[in-house]
Parts: C-alpha cells; sequence; structure tokens
C-alpha cells in the first residue's frame, strides 16, 4: 500500500490491550485521512449516548496520506472525540511533528479508550506499547511535561499532553505538543484527562513509500513557490493578527461579550504594534513553507511571558475581555498554553462571567471575592488558574459558557456566546451574514474554521450585512471544501494557493497512493465527510433547534463602528439556515433523507442510521 499504513492501533487503557485494525481501501478513498477519517473511526468507535468524559468515549488521533510527503504544510494531525462541550463531535487540528512521527510508527490512526486506573504516560515506540507511571507528571504544567517525557525517554521522543487543566477535566482544556502547539477546540484535553491519561510519547523509524515520487516532488517544487507568493503574504508578514486592525475598521471585531463590534484599544493591541514592541521571532509549524506564526514576548517589569500569538487568542483574551495592553494579552495566552485549555473558551466564558458581574447576577461572594471586571488583566490571570484547577468560583467556568449560565440561570444565557456548547470565535455575526449561517448550522459548534464562511462576506459577492438565500449554498461549498482540506490534511493558509484544489489535491492523492481520484469523487468525499458529522450528532441528540445562534445576537442591533444599526432578525436566520438544507438535499428540519445517504455510500459505511424518509 502506498501513502497509507492501512490500518488503526487501538489501545484499551482499562485492559491494557493492544490490537490492530486494517483499514479496507474504499473507506480510505471515501474519508481520505485526518478529519474525514477520524468521523468514521468515531462513528464506529464511540458508543451512541456515551458520557464524553467516561471511559467509553475514544480519544482518536489521525494522520493522512499527505503526512510524510513533505509537501509543504502537510504535517498536520486530528484529534476527534465526542465532545464535552458540546455532546456532539468534537475535532481539532495541530500542526505538528508528531504528526511524521505517528505515521511512522506503522498506523494511520490510533484509538484509545477505557481509563488507566493511575496516571499514566502511554509510550508508543514504533508500534511496540508501554504503559508508564505518571504520577511524578500530574501538576506539571504542559512545557514542564514534555520537558520531564522527553529527559526520561530521549529528546528524539515527540510528546502530546494535557496540563493542569486537562487533568481537572476542564472542558475546554486543549492537548499539548511540540512545545506548545494546540488540538484545543472542543475539549480533547478533558477526554484525555477523564481517562487518566497525562501524556502520549511517540518515537518512529518507519516509511511509508508513495507510488509516483518524481511527480509528487514535481509539483511539491510547484507548490512551495506559490506557498511563497501573493495568496499568502498576509499569513507571512503579520500573521494572523493583522486581523485585529481590519476587523476593528469593518465594524466585525467582537468586543465585550459581543456587546459591541469595535474596540477603542485595537490601535494598541494591533498586529502592527505587537510585532514592533514584542516580537521575538517568526516561527514554522513541521514542513511548513508560509511561517505564519509570530512568537511574542512581554515586555514590562512583571515576570516575563511568551509564546505564540494568533488572532483568536488576542481577541478573546483582549477586546473581549475589554483588555489593550499587549503584555497582559501575552501573559493570559501564555497561560493557557501553559495550564492547556483552548483560548477561545476561555476567554468568550471570562467574558460572560465580568458581564454577569456587571449585571449583578454574581457578586463578590460567588467569585471568591475577584472583583473580575472588563479590563482588569490581574483578575483574569487569577481566574485562569482557578479555571484549570476547579478552585471555588474556577469551578464554575471550568464548565464552559453554556453549562455555567444554565447552573447560574436568571437570565444568564442570553449573553453566554456559544453555538451548541462551543465558545464564539473573534467574528461578528451581525455584520457577516454569511459566517452567521457558518456558525449556526457547524456540526463542531460555533467554529469559523469549518466552512469559512467570512471569506463570502469579505469579498465581492454578497453583501456582507443583508442576510439572502445565496447564504446556503455558498456555506455548503465552504463545508465541503473545509472537509476536504482538513481530511487530506492541508493548511488552510495554503488554500488560495492552488489554482484548482480539487483537480490538484485529487492529481496528488493518486501520485501518493496510486488509487486513482478524480476532482469530482474528491468534492463528494467533502460533501459525504459532513454528512457523516451531521448523522453522528443525530444519532447523539441533535435536533434543529441547536442549529441557532445566542440570544444576543438575534435580539441586540450592533451599537457602534460602520455597521452601527445593523441587526440580525430571527426568521432572516431561519431563511439562510433552509436554504442550507435544501442546498444539502436535507429535510426541512435538518434530517438527511434516505435517498442522500445512498447518494454517498454512506448506508454501505454505517448501516441503517435513524434518517428521514
Amino acid at each position: 500500500m502506498f501513502g497509507y499504513n492501512g490500518r488503526v492501533m487501538l489501545v484499551d487503557l482499562t485492559s491494557r490491550e493492544v490490537r490492530w485494525e486494517a483499514l479496507p481501501e474504499d473507506v480510505l478513498r471515501k474519508f481520505i485521512g485526518g478529519t474525514g477519517l477520524g468521523t468514521y473511526l468515531l462513528y464506529h468507535h464511540c458508543p451512541p449516548g456515551a458520557d464524553p468524559l467516561g471511559p467509553e468515549n475514544p480519544l482518536i488521533f489521525v494522520t493522512s496520506p499527505l503526512v510524510g510527503s513533505r509537501l509543504t504544510t502537510s504535517s498536520k494531525f486530528a484529534v476527534l472525540t465526542k465532545s464535552p462541550l458540546t455532546g456532539l463531535i468534537g475535532d481539532s487540528l495541530s500542526s505538528s511533528f508528531m504528526a511524521t512521527e505517528l505515521k511512522k510508527t506503522g498506523f494511520d490512526a490510533l484509538v484509545i479508550t477505557g481509563k488507566s486506573p493511575h496516571p499514566t504516560l502511554l509510550s508508543i515506540n514504533d508500534g511496540e506499547v508501554e504503559f508508564l507511571d505518571a504520577a511524578e507528571l500530574m501538576g506539571l504544567t504542559t512545557l514542564d511535561t514534555e520537558r520531564a517525557v522527553k529527559t526520561r525517554l530521549g529528546q528524539r521522543t515527540r510528546v502530546a499532553c494535557i496540563g493542569p487543566a486537562g487533568e481537572n477535566l476542564v472542558r475546554f482544556a486543549s492537548i499539548t505538543n511540540d512545545g506548545g502547539r494546540q488540538a484545543a477546540r472542543t475539549g480533547p484535553g478533558a477526554v484525555m484527562g477523564s481517562k487518566n491519561l497525562k501524556a502520549i510519547a511517540v518515537k518512529g523509524t518507519g516509511t511509508v513509500p508513495v507510488r509516483a515520487p518524481e511527480a509528487l516532488n514535481e509539483i511539491g517544487r510547484s507548490l512551495t513557490e506559490r506557498s511563497l507568493g501573493p495568496a499568502t503574504e498576509k499569513y507571512r508578514t503579520l500573521g494572523t493578527i493583522a486581523n485585529i486592525s481590519v476587523f476593528n475598521r469593518l465594524g466585525t471585531l467582537p468586543t465585550l461579550n459581543f456587546q459591541q463590534s469595535t474596540f477603542d484599544g485595537a490601535e494598541a493591541m494591533s498586529g502592527e504594534k505587537l510585532i514592533q514592541s514584542h516580537l521575538v521571532k517568526n516561527a514554522h509549524c513541521a514542513n511548513c513553507t508560509i511561517g505564519c506564526e509570530r512568537i511574542l514576548e512581554t515586555n514590562d517589569d512583571k515576570p516575563k511571558a511568551g509564546g505564540r500569538m494568533e488572532y483568536e487568542s488576542a481577541f478573546a483574551l483582549g477586546p473581549m475581555l475589554g483588555l489593550s495592553d499587549p503584555n497582559a494579552i501575552i501573559r493570559a495566552s501564555a497561560k493557557c498554553d501553559e495550564l492547556g485549555m483552548d483560548t477561545i473558551s476561555a476567554g468568550v466564558t471570562i467574558a460572560w462571567a465580568m458581564e454577569c458581574l456587571d449585571r449583578g447576577v454574581l457578586t463578590l461572594d460567588d467569585t471568591d471575592g475577584i472583583d473580575l471586571r472588563f479590563g482588569d488583566s490581574d483578575a483574569v490571570l487569577r481566574v485562569l488558574e482557578k479555571i484549570s484547577r476547579r478552585e471555588g468560583f474556577g469551578a464554575l467556568l471550568a464548565e464552559g459558557s453554556r453549562l455555567a449560565s444554565e447552573s447560574v440561570g436568571r437570565g444568564s444565557q442570553a449573553w453566554a456566546m456559544h453555538v451548541k456548547g462551543l465558545e464564539m470565535p473573534g467574528y461578528e455575526p451581525r455584520s457577516l451574514k454569511t459566517m452567521a449561517l457558518g456558525l449556526a448550522v457547524s456540526t463542531r459548534g460555533a467554529c469559523h474554521n469549518r466552512s469559512s464562511a467570512y471569506e463570502a462576506d469579505f469579498s465581492s459577492r454578497v453583501d456582507r450585512l443583508k442576510a439572502d438565500d445565496a447564504r446556503g449554498r455558498i456555506t455548503m461549498e465552504g463545508e465541503d471544501f473545509s472537509a476536504v482540506l482538513d481530511s487530506l490534511i492541508w493548511c488552510k493558509f495554503l488554500r488560495k494557493a492552488f489554482d484548482d484544489l480539487y483537480r490538484e489535491s485529487a492529481e496528488i492523492y493518486t501520485h501518493i497512493t496510486g488509487m486513482s481520484m478524480t476532482a469530482d469523487e474528491l468534492r463528494q468525499a467533502g460533501e459525504r465527510i459532513n454528512n457523516l458529522k451531521k448523522l453522528f450528532n443525530v444519532r447523539e441528540g441533535w435536533t434543529a433547534s441547536d442549529d441557532t445562534l445566542p440570544d444576543r445576537i438575534l435580539s441586540e442591533k450592533l451599537p457602534t463602528g460602520v455597521a452601527e444599526g445593523t441587526r440580525l432578525e430571527r426568521e432572516e436566520l431561519e431563511m439562510m439556515i433552509q436554504s442550507y438544507y435544501r442546498a444539502r438535499g436535507w429535510t426541512a428540519d435538518g434530517m438527511i433523507p434516505e435517498g442522500k445517504l445512498r447518494e454517498l455510500g454512506l448506508p454501505d459505511v454505517v448501516g441503517a442510521p435513524a434518517t428521514a424518509d
């Protein structure tokens, strides 16, 4: 077999059993790898109704046929599980050397189930598994854990681990690897913690041959050249933190828990200012020629802190919390990485709590005496620590904004900014109508990366301030395009460097695997993957009422900025949702008809799940 190892390693932490399963070629062609193959494995290995924090919920690491090919931006892996935040499909991606190391161990996916009786370090060395004691690692930060494992097992070891947040089952805990890279959204670190699994150490020496290496090398040289062209210039200069100034100017920068769409302090913490005063170096993911990462460091008189800074972290720990001091934002972001939690969910959940204090729904007695107000960076740092250890008030926020607001009640659900339990990213949906639809219908919850619907809003294709029924097909096509990217796995920052992603990727897939693939087959694979994600969610209790946006978005006008007065009516959102269901060939209540399943070849894969007639 070319491009694939053709098998899955299954590890049961309870019984210490390790076994292998073959992956049929037809499954690989239908689901490719990454999030696609991971969705297939999750559907089959997660029992219906499983407790996300129970031993039966699988934690799945998946590579792809591109991993190990040395094509630019191809060194990524996916993590899938049933999300403890949403109760639905949870999938995250991370770029790192861990991806290539996993591939070299002899499997395409690692499925972990069960729960260890004591803290465990899972060591995988060329397919040989050891269950090592991890008691001495407990309580360590993610960076300290990685250093300790490498000291123990060798510096060439690749490590994926959790910090205190994962150990304490914070529902938005991340899995950290390669010195601070995160698989964070939807809370996979909490699932890892629930299994008493502190870290995974991987070493491999195997190789996976490709079918046509010379042809692939020629394509690789072309992609490398294009990756250094105008399509990626934004990422190579300022990186994604360039969005801060742009979004503020357009009135799409969520501020003070989505109460505003512009931020008075945006200039002070803009990408330009951050680079000018705090840049330590630029960084590249494994096997990447773009180099979008910016490593920033504090420059005040407090203890040094620093790390990678992306737009989403800057938004969630900056404007959302009323913080404009770059040192405070860098310090809070570094704290999240060290403790092992998603910066978006952490920031948005804290913003909900801040508004609760402003409105008198919470008092200082509720918050352990921490006067958690917008703009107070010291209070933010204290609360982040409490969240990671589930101490006092932190235990409430560790549940995420949906469960926390349901617990507090008193109308606070109206300003809990999540979709399906996943906290909102840094895009204002009232002034980005396609993005509003993308957030509402995403199987992952409030996700900006699984459809990239904002691209249409920032283009000339639509009027971003007005809703219409063309948004359904745009969002559907964006989701299927993203599913192919996330399954092959390409970095999304490379997407515009392709002349025709489907045609070129199908050619690359054929050169790597020796299995024929056409552009249309690849496009249908994206549709198939998204339908299987939906089937998983339907099985786990999804209903059409879950495809919505927070009450604030559907009841309040934007108060400031170039989009002042803009609103999104419930009727407008429902109209766009129906246009999306029609584009997908689903029923008016969002269910998948049997005919659509047959068209996509899904009954042969999943049996006969409950669907609409």
